[in-house]
């Protein structure tokens, strides 16, 4: 048995969590103003980790449960519009593929490591 979880089954964790403890979703309109703030907070993470900023006193260093935020309210979004993440993320493979299956290997900055 392994402990590893499909989109889908996270979408359903997620539901039968709001369920059982949430009461009900916030608003898409409040949720997406959540995942806009946990972003945010990932964000904070990455810039004091692998930029100039240096972390303060107190201050979370692991990216890993900020990550785990922002896909848990991207969970609760998708749930509420009726999104099936499996079927979109699959979607969304096959339109990058066909975008861009040259694109990158073509790009002289990404082989010369040049940012």
């Amino acid at each position: 048995m392994t402990n590893e979880i499909t989109l889908r089954e996270a979408q359903q964790l997620v539901d039968q969590w709001i369920k059982e403890y949430g009461v009900r979703y916030f608003s898409e309109l409040t949720n997406m103003a959540c995942l806009t703030e946990e972003v945010g907070e990932l964000a904070r993470i990455i810039a004091r980790k692998y930029g100039e900023q240096s972390f303060k006193d107190g201050e979370t260093q692991d990216p890993a449960d900020e990550m785990a935020d922002v896909l848990w309210v991207l969970l609760c979004l998708a749930n509420q519009t009726g999104v099936d993440l499996t079927e979109a993320f699959r979607k969304n493979i096959e339109k990058k593929t066909q975008r861009d299956k040259e694109r990158h290997k073509n790009n002289k900055k990404l082989s010369e490591g040049v940012i």
